[in-house]
C-alpha cells in the first residue's frame, strides 16, 4: 500500500471514532449557524484537510475516492459538518493548480491554512499592471468563518468586454465576511457572503478557466500527480454530491432505528385484517419494508456510480491518457443523478416515518432539511446535464454494442 493510501486509511479510521462526537454537536452547530471550532480542530488534527493537498506542502495527495468516502462518513453523522468539510477540503486541490508563488503564499508559513470558496462568477476584475482590480459580492461561502483565504470566481472585463473568467485567490485581509446565513437546511454551514471592494490581486493569484478546462495550469509544473490531472468539473461537483449521499445514509440509519420500535396506529373503523391499520409493528408492514429496500438501493446506486466514475477518470490520469469530453459528461450525468437518487431515498424514508419525525429533535427531519438544502446547489442541475450528455452521445460516431453498454 502506498504512503498516500496509508495516510488516507488512517484519516478514515480517525473519522470513524469522531462520528459519535459530531452527532452530539449537531444541535450546537445549528444554533450557532456554523460548525463548532472544536470540530474543525479535530478534522485538522486527524489530517482530513490534507487529503487533497500537495505533498510539497505536507499533504497526502490521496485518491479522490478516499476523500469522498471521508466526506460521506462525516455527513452521515452531521449534514452541516460533512458539507463544510467537503467544500473546505476541495480548495487545497484547486490551489495546487495555481502558480507556485500563490501556493507558497497560502501554505509556505502554515501548511494547515484553510481556504473557502464561492466559484460563481459574481465578481468583476479589471486588468491593471501586474494583476487585476477585483470587486464583487459572493454568496454561499460555506465554512468561511474557518478560513483565512478564499477562492472567488469573476469575469475579466477589459474596455467593456468580457475577455476571460478566472478564479481569484484572495486573503482574508482583502475581503469582508457578511453574516447572512439563516436557512432551513444546512443550518450549521455558515454559508455567508464575501465582499471585495476594488482590491488588487496579483497575476499569480488568478487562474484562468481556459487553463483549468484544458487541465494545463501553472501548478502542474510542481504538482504533476494524477490527482491534479482530473478535470475541475469532476472533482468539485462530486464533492457536492458526496455529502448529500452521506446525509441519505444518515437518514437511512435513523429511519431503521425509528421503525424498529414503531407501531402502526389503528384508526377507528379501519382496523381490519386487510386494511393495514392493525396496530402491528412496522417490521410486519410489507409496504414499509419495500420502501426501505428502495431507499437502500437508490443510495447504493448513487455511491457506486460516483465512485466508479471518479475511479475511471483517475485511472486515465494515472496512465497519462486524455480524459475525453464524454468522460467528463458521464461524471456529471451520474453526479446529478446521484443527488436525485439520494433525495428520493430521503423523501421516501421521511414520508414513511410518521408524524413523530416532524419533532425538532428528530434526526430524520434534520437530514431531510440538510439534503434538500444541498440539492439547491448550482452543481445539481439534472436537466441541463442530461441534455448535454444526450446531445454528446447522439453526435458521437456510432460505437459497437459492447462499447455502448460499457459507457452507458
Amino acid at each position: 500500500m502506498s504512503d498516500n493510501n496509508i495516510a488516507g486509511q488512517a484519516v478514515l479510521a480517525a473519522i470513524a471514532e469522531l462520528l459519535p462526537v459530531l452527532r452530539d454537536r449537531v444541535r450546537d452547530a445549528e444554533q450557532a449557524r456554523r460548525i463548532p471550532a472544536e470540530s474543525m480542530t479535530a478534522l485538522q488534527q486527524i489530517g482530513f484537510f490534507k487529503l487533497l493537498q500537495p505533498h510539497r506542502y505536507g499533504g497526502y495527495e490521496t485518491h479522490p475516492v478516499t476523500f469522498y468516502t471521508a466526506v460521506q462518513q462525516l455527513a452521515s453523522a452531521c449534514g452541516s459538518t460533512g458539507w463544510v468539510a467537503s467544500v473546505l477540503g476541495v480548495p487545497p486541490w484547486n490551489v495546487a493548480l495555481f502558480d507556485v508563488a500563490a501556493q507558497d503564499e497560502v501554505w509556505g508559513a502554515d501548511a494547515d491554512t484553510r481556504i473557502c470558496s464561492s466559484y460563481a462568477l459574481s465578481g468583476t476584475a479589471t486588468p491593471v499592471d501586474g494583476g487585476y482590480r477585483l470587486s464583487g459580492r459572493w454568496g454561499f461561502a460555506s465554512g468561511c468563518d474557518h478560513a483565512t483565504w478564499a477562492l472567488l470566481g469573476g469575469r475579466v472585463v477589459d474596455n467593456g468586454e468580457v475577455v476571460d473568467s478566472c478564479t481569484f485567490l484572495v486573503p482574508l485581509s482583502d475581503y469582508t465576511v457578511k453574516d447572512v446565513w439563516d436557512a432551513v437546511g444546512l443550518c450549521g454551514s455558515g454559508s455567508n457572503d464575501l465582499i471585495v471592494e476594488n482590491m488588487f490581486v496579483p497575476a499569480h493569484r488568478a487562474l484562468s478557466s481556459v487553463a483549468v478546462n484544458k487541465c494545463e495550469t501553472p501548478g502542474h509544473a510542481v504538482n504533476d500527480s494524477p490527482l491534479y490531472r482530473i478535470p475541475f468539473g469532476s472533482i468539485h461537483t462530486s464533492a457536492i454530491t458526496a455529502p448529500i449521499i452521506g446525509m441519505a445514509r444518515g437518514a437511512y440509519q435513523a429511519h431503521l432505528d425509528h421503525q424498529r420500535h414503531r407501531v402502526r396506529a389503528a384508526l377507528p373503523g379501519e382496523a381490519t385484517k386487510d386494511s393495514g391499520f392493525t396496530g402491528d409493528p412496522f417490521q410486519n408492514d410489507p409496504f414499509a419494508l419495500v420502501r426501505i429496500a428502495e431507499a437502500a438501493s437508490d443510495i447504493d446506486a448513487a455511491w457506486l456510480q460516483l465512485t466508479h466514475n471518479i475511479g475511471e477518470v483517475y485511472a486515465k490520469a494515472e496512465a497519462g491518457l486524455p480524459i475525453a469530453p464524454i468522460d467528463r459528461l458521464r461524471v456529471r450525468r451520474d453526479q446529478v443523478r446521484g443527488t436525485e437518487r439520494a433525495i428520493t431515498a430521503v423523501d421516501r424514508m421521511f414520508e414513511n416515518s410518521g408524524g413523530r419525525a416532524l419533532a425538532p429533535d428528530s434526526t430524520i427531519q434534520r437530514f431531510w432539511r440538510d439534503a434538500h438544502a444541498g440539492r439547491a446547489h448550482a452543481a445539481n442541475d439534472p436537466e441541463r446535464m442530461y441534455r448535454m450528455f444526450g446531445a454528446a452521445e447522439l453526435s458521437a460516431p456510432q460505437r459497437p454494442v459492447a462499447a455502448q453498454g460499457q459507457n452507458s
